[in-house]
Order: structure tokens, then sequence, then C-alpha cells
């Protein structure tokens, strides 16, 4: 009875975010011991038809493909066709950057970890480039700041290792020792696994992960779904007229050659049966997906994210998550805002899957835990004392933040109080010691570092997972 009766407070506190960010259909469900045991529609997969959202709902997962391009790349170490810990040349002969001597440190294991030292880059938008030309709502998509007419669409792997190649940067760090999201990175994991499988990466995922799980609803292409008409409508922000609104952007984005970080659709249901195999040591439905080793691996805190939260492969790790271990990844794109979370030390896993970008998706699924678990609904994990920085410092970390992906952020300060800029809006923030400071983004929490040189002079920030230079700093990308 407790828990119902949490679960009652998350569904009002879910019901209020829900309303307050406008999403138009939210599908939440949580498993207990690999048993389905709560879910909750907000709203519709079909505003307009007024369409109720069930767990077998599909939507748009964006990044939490990630993690199964992971455990493609474990199985096939488990079958002795690759190592980890090999140079990404010895499977890509293809893949380079201007600096030989780094190219040949660079490892699967690097990319895995988004370790490499890539920096950011523009190329997922030219991936996506086709279908964002026939999509009227690109320009609602929020923080894009990419020439869209500055190249070429991105077909395929090869195009895309040509143009990482062309590129004019310098590594962020020796490989393995810096942090920064790549799409890049994780797209290339997908050409490795066709250059190892001999399959396509789509089809090596369904006949090794997706069908083995009984994913049923799991596929790469809307296409693929044939006459199965439970899939929402994506939606998309509008304020052209001065006034927030939603509305209907019917068209999906693609990629061919960057499925591998982040074109799954898949549902609630069947993404509890892909989050066994964490829960489970690697066993779904009686079928041994990875050995509990590899799953080891996957989950164990590789390189630090931010303080307390480290990256595994293809999932993030937080080790000490109300006194638990939180295994779990995040997803954002045109129409989606998702979060699989795992806990596996208490059998507990759970979902969100929305039809809109830029909402708190990691926000419901935290609200959902809280209440499931018999805490306060809006309780946190991590507190921070704020920090009085001083206005020197200050005023050596202000200025304009741009990474090549097409996000841009600027650290200022009015009255003496630091803001952050980012995609039109303000965003307060706290340092909570010299270079570290919390940002509170759409009722989240971000933490963020200001990075310096040897002589302590700011050149970036680490913010939102990615490492953005300072406009005008030395450290070029």
């Amino acid at each position: 009875m407790k828990a119902e009766v949490n679960m009652k407070a998350f569904e009002e506190a879910g019901n209020e975010l829900t309303e307050k960010y406008m999403i138009p259909g939210t599908s939440i469900a949580i498993a207990q011991d690999g048993e389905a045991v709560y879910h909750k529609g907000f709203g519709f997969r079909d505003v307009e038809e007024a369409l109720p959202i069930t767990p077998d709902t599909v939507f748009g997962i964006a990044s939490i493909t990630k993690s199964f391009s992971c455990v493609a790349i474990m199985q096939l170490q488990e079958a002795g066709k690759l190592g980890v810990h090999d140079p990404v040349i010895k499977y890509l002969p293809e893949f380079k950057i201007k600096d030989e001597e780094a190219l040949n440190k660079i490892t699967i294991h690097h990319f895995m970890t988004h370790s490499s030292g890539l920096p950011p880059m523009s190329s997922l938008m030219y991936a996506m480039k086709r279908s964002m030309d026939n999509d009227p709502s690109v320009p609602n998509y929020p923080g894009l700041e990419i020439d869209q007419d500055g190249h070429g669409p991105i077909d395929t792997y090869g195009e895309l290792m040509q143009y990482i190649a062309n590129q004019e940067f310098e590594l962020l760090g020796t490989p393995g020792t810096q942090f920064s999201y790549s799409n890049d990175a994780y797209a290339l994991l997908g050409a490795i696994v066709e250059q190892v499988s001999g399959q396509s990466y789509e089809q090596y995922v369904y006949d090794h992960i997706l069908a083995p799980c009984g994913m049923e609803n799991s596929f790469f292409t809307i296409g693929e779904y044939g006459d199965y008409d439970n899939i929402t409508t994506c939606y998309a922000e509008d304020a052209s007229d001065g006034t927030k609104r939603i509305i209907s952007a019917p068209i999906w984005w693609d990629a061919p050659s960057m499925r591998a970080a982040g074109f799954l659709k898949s549902t609630a249901k069947d993404l509890l049966k892909y989050a066994e195999i964490f829960r489970n040591a690697g066993i779904v439905n009686g079928n041994r997906i990875l050995s509990a080793e590899s799953v080891k691996e996957m989950t164990k805190p590789h390189i630090q994210v931010q303080p307390g939260r480290y990256y595994g492969y293809g999932l993030m790790i937080t080790p000490d998550y109300f006194g638990t271990k939180l295994v779990e990844h995040g997803g954002a794109l045109k129409a989606i805002s998702s979060q699989l979370s795992i806990l596996p030390e208490k059998g507990v896993t759970g979902v969100v899957l929305t039809n809109l970008a830029g909402v708190p998706a990691a926000r419901l699924m935290q609200l959902a835990l809280n209440a499931y678990e018999g805490r306060e609904v809006g309780a946190s994990h991590i507190s921070f004392k704020e920090y009085e920085i001083s206005q020197v410092l200050l005023e050596q970390y202000q200025g304009e933040y741009q990474s090549n992906e097409g996000m841009k952020v600027a650290l200022e300060f009015r009255e003496g109080k630091p803001v952050l800029s980012s995609q039109n809006s303000d965003i307060p923030i706290s340092f909570v010691d010299e270079r570290t400071f919390v940002a509170h983004v759409n009722d989240s929490i971000e933490i963020a570092e200001i990075l310096v040189d040897e002589s302590g002079q700011p050149y970036g920030i680490s913010y939102h997972f990615r490492q953005f230079p300072k406009a005008g700093s030395k450290q070029p990308v």
C-alpha cells in the first residue's frame, strides 16, 4: 500500500512537470526483479486524435542506443573477434586524424568511454541532413546553431571518416585522459561491428540483442514497423509568434552513418526487457546476451564525467545513489527525451520515454524512483554548499563558449551573480569551488567545470558532458 500511495504522489508531481514543459506524451515504467510493476502514460501519443500511451507505444530512444552498441562490441570480444583495448585503426584503417602518433593510441575502449580526445564536431547534423532538409520544423529544434549548407550529407561510415580526417583540430588530451561526449566515436563503433561481424550494424543488433531479448517492437527506422500503429507522433516547440506552443512535427530524423550513436526506436515494455541484461548479469528470458564479466565491465566507472558520476561502456555510473549503484543513460534528439535507469543491487529498472525534445525525462525518472523506493518525491541524492567565488575569477571565466556540434553557452555575471546563458534562456548557477559550478536546468541539476591550462587560464567549460572551448581560446577545435 505504501508504494501505491507514493506512486500517487509521483503522479501528482509528474503531472505538474509534464504540464510545465508542455510534454504531449510520456511513458513511464518500472520493473522489480524483471517483472513489470508500474506503468503510467501522461498525455497522448497523438494529441489531435487523443490516442493513449501504453507500454507498447513506440518512441525514439536517441542515445540510449549507445549501450546497445557497447553490448554488440562486448559480444564480439567474447567471440574472440576483437579486443576493446585494440587500436581502432586495426579494424578501421580509413580512420585518420592529423596527429598520427595519437591516432595509433586510440582504442575501442576510448571510443566506448568518450575518452579518445575527439572534440565535438558538426558531423551528426550533416549525417541527418537528408531528413532535416525535408523537415520544416528544423528551426524549432532547441540550441541548434549549425550552418546546414556548410557540408553535404554524410551518408556512410567512409564519408564520416573522411569528414573527420579533413577537420583541423587538436585532441582534447592524450587518449584516455579527457572525457567529452562523442557521437562520432559511437557512430564508428557501428562501423567496427560491421567490419568484424560481416553483418550490417542494424542487422547485428536485431539478431544478437533485440531478438534474443524478445524486443518485438524495436527497430531503427519507422518504415520497419509496417502496419503497427501504436507509434507516437513527433512534436516540437514553436515560439515563432512570441507565444510558446507545441506543434506536430511528424518527420523522424535519421542518419544511416550514425545509427549506432542514437537512432533506435523502442517501447517501455521492450526497454525493461533490455534492462535485464544489466540487472540480471547478462541473462534475459533465459537467454545469455552477455557474460557476467562483460556486464561488469560495461557498468564499471571507467572515467569521471562529473564529481561522483562516471562513464562505463555506453552507460553512466553513479556509485552512490542514495546508498546504491545507479546505472543509466539518457537520450535527446528531435521529438525525443528519454531515460533508462537500473539499480542492479535493488533489482529495480525503469524507463521514461517522451515525444518532445529538451524536457526533463531524467528528472521524471528520479521522481518515479523516489516514490517507488519510499522517499520524498522531490528528494535529491546530491547536495552542495555554495562557494563565494572572487570577482577576479568571475571576470576571467566570463565569455562565450561554443562547441562545433552547434551548442553555445555564455558565462557572465550580473549584479555580482554568475549566470549561464544557453538556448536563449538564463540559467542560475552556483559555484561550489573555484572551478566547479552547479546549473539548475529544467528542474534538474547539471554539474559543470571551468577548464584551465597549466598557467591557470580558462580555455573551456565541461558542460552537458561536452568540452566547450572558450571563444578566442588558444585551444583549437
